[in-house]
């Protein structure tokens, strides 16, 4: 049975979509009507002969086109529908990687010719499931441009309009399929959240010049490819180019794919503004339960649902918002209740993002704390590296780890002056957040081919007692110039960055304490973990650490 705040989580998420939908619609109106006003005259199929209507027929054929307006209408909005829904579907603020198709071709034939198999991992489960759920957002895509093609173009009943329909709907049925397969191997589908969250029609309307220039480079494309299809099409399709009529036809499938691909660039835009919108995981201030427990809403969702679903990544980015703000202070002073469970809650919540990056960098690049690990890397050639998907996949994940950073080091920071208690302190998650800094940029710097090396106290001490940090200090792995130039480095490179500030963050917040405990030989007690660190050693994450006191990390 689910929990009153799950019920509320999964209402919000519903709302939106359902929101989403309506939205989308008024673009879709608006597009449509424009297009039948400008482009009256683009009448391709040859009209009948005019025949003088009895008395009794004249009712019914003044009604007849009407009706058929209605149903291009209807079915224009239909096929918008089809494709919101479907990408609706698609999305998802988590990265993840599909399986190629020759892995999908290898495993279904191992199942047909190799029966009593061992079953498929979850894993490959998984990326079977998105690679099905990408080929069915492209029929999906190529569908619905059919429609949205063959409603703008209108429906009769003649020989020759039969043809026409057919030969625009085969088209755009080509049309929608680029635009679907150009929307995957982009990997648009992933929720891009803003880094300032503004109010839902200003950032629409910021969006709307990029997707026109977007769909119009797309629908001339389009266009130009599927001019190649009209050209191979057998001859009753094909037309002829000889009638009056051809030239027409053209220019309407011109301009609507244009207006079919605005259509949808405008609702993957919308699609990422309200479905990015901040979300207030709180009860009303002043209410019952924002007396007695004002976190529980925010925790539930942070604790209950899906790692990889929306959901959570709202929650992320609102304890995110509260921990770096001054707006909502009351719910930021919750935190630092009496008992300490609620400050423990969200600690642990926001680290487990980051130790799961250390851990799953550590597996694939080898710890350094690992002799084997180190011995295996160094026999082994620059060439002979390969990352796996799954260390891709987690490098990708940048703005999670941002949000989690970034509220740890703001909440450390906060609980200097707003830590009534000492709960941060005395719970120990002072010691945890630093070490699980430290721990994932260290996992980070291996990655991007910079190796820590241990170096003695006496050695990193210079003239009068100042501590310097030696110049081989560190040591650049041959094959970090194998990725270098990949789109993944850069990632690396920016979640560095955030972790960097982030402790420097806390050590400025800090500083005179640290310094303290640094001379008494009380830094690492109360500022790392006893506990294996997640990456690296404990003595490299002390090491570290006074670096940064220093403010000489780099």
């Amino acid at each position: 049975m689910s929990s009153p705040t799950s019920s509320s989580s999964e209402l919000l998420l519903k709302n939106r979509f359902l929101g989403y939908l309506i939205w989308q619609s008024i673009p879709s109106t608006l597009i449509y009507i424009l297009f039948s006003i400008f482009t009256p005259h683009f009448h391709f199929h040859q009209p009948q002969t005019p025949t003088t209507p009895s008395s009794s027929s004249s009712s019914s054929s003044s009604l007849w086109p009407l009706l058929l307006t209605l149903f291009s209408f209807l079915t224009f909005h239909l096929s918008n529908l089809i494709f919101s829904s479907s990408l609706s579907h698609l999305s998802s603020p988590f990265p993840h990687l599909p399986a190629s198709p020759l892995l999908l071709s290898t495993r279904f034939l191992r199942f047909l010719f190799v029966p009593g198999g061992p079953p498929p991992s979850p894993d490959f489960r998984s990326r079977a499931k998105l690679s099905l759920t990408f080929f069915i957002f492209v029929a999906a895509s190529a569908f619905s441009a059919a429609l949205s093609l063959c409603g703008l173009r209108g429906f009769d009943a003649d020989h020759d309009g039969f043809w026409v329909i057919g030969r625009v709907g085969l088209r755009g049925f080509f049309v929608g399929s680029l635009f679907g397969l150009h929307y995957v191997f982009k990997r648009r589908w992933i929720l891009q959240f803003p880094i300032i969250q503004r109010p839902p029609y200003f950032s629409f309307k910021m969006g709307i010049p990029s997707a026109s220039g977007r769909a119009l480079k797309l629908s001339v494309i389009a266009f130009l490819f599927s001019a190649i299809l009209l050209w191979i099409l057998p001859l009753p399709l094909k037309g002829s180019i000889a009638t009056g009529g051809f030239l027409s036809e053209q220019i309407f499938f011109s301009i609507g794919c244009f207006a079919v691909f605005l259509c949808w660039e405008l609702t993957h835009h919308l699609h990422q503004v309200i479905h990015t919108k901040r979300s207030v995981f709180a009860p009303p201030k002043g209410s019952a339960a924002a007396e007695t427990n004002p976190s529980e809403h925010l925790l539930s969702a942070l604790e209950e649902s899906n790692p990889t679903s929306l959901l959570r990544y709202l929650a992320y980015l609102d304890i995110c918002m509260v921990s770096e703000n001054n707006v909502d202070t009351w719910r930021r002073a919750a935190f630092f209740e009496e008992t300490g469970e609620t400050y423990k809650r969200v600690i642990v919540v926001c680290l487990r993002p980051l130790e799961h990056l250390a851990s799953t960098l550590g597996e694939g690049l080898g710890n350094s704390v690992d002799k084997a690990a180190q011995l295996s890397n160094q026999l082994s050639s620059p060439t002979d590296v390969r990352l796996d998907s799954k260390y891709l996949e987690q490098l990708n994940n940048f703005q999670l780890y941002a949000w989690c950073s970034r509220t740890v080091a703001s909440l450390t920071a906060c609980s200097r002056k707003e830590d009534k208690f000492g709960v941060a302190q005395l719970s120990g998650s002072n010691a945890a957040v630093i070490s699980t800094l430290i721990s994932c940029l260290l996992a980070v710097e291996n990655f991007m081919g910079k190796k820590t090396n241990l170096q003695s106290p006496n050695q990193l001490l210079g003239p009068a007692g100042i501590r310097w940090a030696t110049a081989n200090s560190s040591r650049v792995d041959v094959a970090a110039g194998k990725r270098r130039n990949g789109p993944v480095n850069s990632k690396a490179y920016a979640i560095a960055d955030v972790l960097k500030n982030s402790i420097y963050q806390v050590v400025s917040a800090f500083h005179d304490e640290m310094l303290a405990g640094s001379k008494a030989s009380l830094l690492e007690k109360d500022w790392i973990t006893s506990e294996k660190p997640f990456f690296g050693s404990r003595e490299m994450l002390i090491q570290k650490l006074r670096l940064f006191l220093d403010f000489r990390a780099t």
